[in-house]
């Protein structure tokens, strides 16, 4: 059975750090696009972060962008999201996503994992 783990959430205070894990397993997604949504209450689910298999290429929503970083280690079949100078607006449940049908973009994924909740306080 394939299944994508997240782990690493939790509660920060607004100018914090954490650092997400995804961790897959039941097959290898080295050669999958991979990447990160979140959905914070009572707002639909959106795109964070992606990877192309290499980790040559990345890609992040406006909102996030010079203070998130994703990353692989294929040997490792993980994928990391670094959260730096949080804010309260980050505050959402973190999905891991992968593509098996896409080495390059995140597109439609075709795995999700469970998601973890993410909490910054102001």
């Amino acid at each position: 059975q394939v299944q994508l783990v997240e782990s690493g959430g939790g509660l920060v205070q607004a100018g914090g750090s954490l650092r997400l894990s995804c961790a897959a397993s039941g097959r290898t997604f080295s050669s999958s696009a991979m990447g990160w949504f979140r959905q914070a209450p009572g707002k639909e689910r959106e795109f964070v972060a992606a990877i192309s298999w290499s980790g040559t290429n990345t890609y992040y929503t406006d909102s996030v962008k010079g203070r998130f970083a994703i990353s692989r280690v294929n040997a490792k079949n993980t994928v990391y999201l670094q959260m730096n100078s949080l804010k309260p607006e980050d505050t959402a449940v973190y999905y891991c996503a992968a593509n098996r049908n896409s080495a390059t973009l995140l597109g439609q994924p075709t795995h999700w994992g469970q998601g973890t909740q993410v909490t910054v306080s102001s």
